[in-house]
């Protein structure tokens, strides 16, 4: 795992014991998950726009906001970054196409 992303989930852990007050992280796990999911949403859609128009570096500025916030909802959720990645390595090398007919209906 990359230290940045592994020094910033555990800072995530970290917030989740934080005065909502004290803390942006804090306060969104403190709304729940409906509120760390729409805002998760808005920078999905954000990063959709940046791409459209055209600006590489505010497509990495909002696709950084992205992976922070689904960083976020991944740490409510109590599922490890490491654990997306073991399941990416489990994907490697096989189509596309192999892993959807893989999946149960």
């Amino acid at each position: 795992m990359s230290g940045v992303l592994e020094q910033l989930e555990q800072h995530l852990i970290h917030r989740k014991t934080a005065a909502a007050d004290k803390s942006y992280v804090a306060s969104l796990y403190g709304k729940g998950i409906d509120v760390i999911l729409k805002k998760l949403g808005e920078e999905t859609t954000e990063t959709i726009i940046a791409v459209k128009s055209g600006s590489k570096p505010q497509v990495v500025h909002e696709a950084a906001d992205l992976v922070f916030h689904l960083m976020v909802m991944l740490t409510h959720q109590d599922i490890r970054w490491a654990e997306v990645l073991s399941e990416l390595e489990r994907r490697s090398g096989r189509s596309g196409l192999e892993e959807k007919a893989a999946r149960q209906p």
